[in-house]
């Protein structure tokens, strides 16, 4: 009896590290095809994403594997561009590069909180701002980011208000799948993504 106890303990021991497997692979692919850039032959539709058609799911990260997605997606999207710019993912959103001034490059610097909103995209507020060692004002700075630092369509340069408007929920990725954002506190690390699958991009009818 206790041996046919044990047997039973180590079969189910043994499926759930395959559910727990399947689930982290499951998780992981979903995130790549989040933030992997596609061409733009291969622009989904800006429609609304009916929820009768769709499931949604909760993805959780941490700012490390968010921050190495978001820099291999913006390396993706500056391989053939002169100017290049990197993000840091720590208490705010830190934005490192360089912008062409007087015929040279003078370093960038710029510190962003974020804000999330309703409809699941954020908004970067500028908390901090710098060119080198140029006393320019942080608006003029914003317009020479707006100017020559290439953007994804789905980011917004707004010098006025000083601040980026990130929509997220425009985003184009593959299999159609629609993406927002949950929850956003880098201090605490809470990091949560909403993504919708759509049925159709699975080959799935609903019978409804």
């Amino acid at each position: 009896m206790k041996r046919r106890d044990k047997q039973l303990k180590s079969r189910w021991k043994k499926y759930f590290y395959i559910l727990l497997t399947l689930n982290v692979v499951i998780l992981f692919g979903i995130i790549l095809l989040i933030f992997w850039p596609v061409s733009s032959s291969n622009i989904p539709s800006t429609e609304q994403v009916d929820e009768q058609k769709s499931s949604q799911f909760i993805v959780r990260t941490t700012r490390s594997n968010l921050n190495d997605l978001v820099n291999a997606y913006l390396d993706k999207l500056l391989d053939n561009s002169r100017h290049h710019y990197s993000i840091v993912l720590k208490d705010d959103v830190h934005l490192i590069g360089e912008l062409p001034i007087f015929s040279t490059t003078i370093p960038l610097s710029v510190h962003f909180e974020p804000l999330v909103q309703e409809n699941g995209d954020v908004i970067l507020k500028q908390k901090s701002i710098s060119l080198g060692l140029l006393e320019l004002p942080n608006q003029k700075i914003m317009e020479y980011m707006k100017k020559y630092l290439p953007m994804p369509d789905w980011v917004t340069v707004n010098p006025k208000k000083e601040e980026l408007y990130l929509a997220v929920t425009n985003m184009d990725i593959r299999s159609n799948f629609k993406v927002s954002i949950e929850h956003f506190d880098l201090e605490a690390n809470n990091l949560a993504f909403k993504i919708h699958v759509p049925y159709e991009s699975l080959g799935i009818k609903p019978n409804y």
